[in-house]
């Protein structure tokens, strides 16, 4: 078989591996970013939805 073939069958075989092990990397960080997303959202919400008297206060404590 000639030589150039084989190395551009290697090569193919290489790259299908990376595109691969890529698209699993890609997934993974997808599903993390569905996640913070949500969890943002839910934050947001509840800063939305929480009195505003309440928070941190700019009084001096009353150990001053």
């Amino acid at each position: 078989m000639d030589p150039r073939v084989v190395d551009i069958e290697i090569r193919l075989a290489f790259q299908d591996k990376l595109i691969a092990d890529l698209d699993e990397v890609v997934q993974s960080l997808a599903k993390r970013l569905d996640v913070l997303e949500r969890r943002l959202t839910s934050m947001a919400q509840s800063l939305r939805e929480m009195p505003e008297d309440v928070g941190p206060a700019d009084d001096r404590p009353p150990h001053y």
